[in-house]
């Protein structure tokens, strides 16, 4: 309790230097207290000798008087690296790693020049990742904050996983988390074979550190081995391939329907376009059933030429829909 209390009247503190004045209600809402509370706090602080001035009234505040600074600006490890993460809060709060970006962002703005306080303001308000994707419900995986803690400190961990029906355990050196589309993963190193691997952390169903540091390769490159790793996931789910015919608006818009490397290596591999000014494209789908449901949007700006199935499938589709816009007469003696 009493190292909270003194990490809390040093944030106080950082607080005040930052602004020229707070309320009661202000301190007490960054700092999560009672009014009560931040009332004995700005008198411990002036008993131990900081010049915390309270202004009375109902627009009265707290300031610091005299020109005092506070030289209690040094950055922590973990505040300097939850610092570069600050762009992501929401990604931060699900690591356990809020606090520690909170406290960091106080000292760097205690720092700074007085006109220049406000740039933490200026920048949230131009710049802000959004990194779930759109009409998900992302959950923040239970053991996401202790693997991040294994992440931060080179820990290793013992994790059981769900892979198919039974579960797996591993012992891993987690090296990095990726939040992608709203679903966090680690890139772990696994001791024995010695490979690097992806693991899904909502898939984890228990994580123990058992305290024992790994020696990091500082050679490891998260973003570049991600990059590596998604391109291969990729095109390691491509595994059909479909013959396609495609008018002009439908080659540009292919790369919208499906993978787009996919329809980018397609369309680079295509010839001419043929008197009606369409081209014959070999595309790679994840299967028949995917392509099916993929290159529906793309409406009468592709056609279908192989495998005949599949064809048929869009045939069919296209012989409702038609039949759908039919005109109400027709409609009607068609039923007779």
């Amino acid at each position: 309790m009493r190292g909270m209390r003194a990490a809390r009247l040093i944030k106080m503190v950082l607080l005040l230097q930052s602004r020229s004045s707070m309320t009661a209600a202000e301190l007490a809402q960054e700092l999560e207290v009672s009014e009560r509370t931040i009332t004995r706090d700005a008198q411990a602080l002036s008993e131990a000798g900081v010049p915390v001035y309270a202004d009375r009234g109902r627009a009265g505040g707290y300031r610091l008087i005299g020109g005092y600074r506070t030289r209690l600006t040094g950055l922590a490890r973990s505040e300097a690296e939850a610092l570069f993460l600050s762009g992501v809060p929401g990604a931060l709060r699900e690591m356990g790693l809020e606090d520690a970006a909170s406290a960091a962002r106080l000292k760097v703005s205690a720092a700074l020049l007085p006109s220049l306080r406000d740039a933490q303001h200026t920048a949230a308000q131009r710049f802000h990742l959004d990194a779930p994707a759109w009409f998900t419900d992302p959950k923040t995986p239970e053991l996401l904050p202790a693997v991040a803690e294994a992440v931060w400190d080179d820990r290793r961990i013992t994790a059981r996983y769900r892979r198919q029906e039974a579960d797996v355990e591993r012992e891993l050196e987690p090296y990095g988390l990726v939040l992608k589309a709203g679903v966090w993963y680690v890139c772990a190193r696994v001791p024995d074979p010695g490979s690097f691997r992806v693991y899904r952390i909502d898939r984890f169903t228990a994580v123990e550190d058992g305290g024992e540091r790994f020696s990091r390769d500082e050679g490891f490159d998260l973003p570049g081995f991600w990059a590596d790793r998604a391109a291969q996931f990729a095109r390691s789910i491509l595994r059909a391939t479909i013959v396609v015919r495609l008018t002009g608006t439908g080659a540009r818009q292919l790369k919208y329907a499906v993978d787009p490397p996919s329809a980018q290596e397609a369309l680079a591999e295509a010839g001419p376009p043929d008197g009606e000014g369409r081209v014959t494209v070999t595309l790679s789908v994840e299967s028949y059933d995917v392509a099916y449901t993929q290159l529906l949007a793309l409406g009468p700006e592709v056609e279908v030429l192989e495998p005949s199935g599949l064809r048929e499938r869009f045939a069919e589709a296209a012989a409702r829909t038609a039949a759908y816009y039919m005109p109400r007469a027709a409609q009607d003696a068609g039923q007779d």
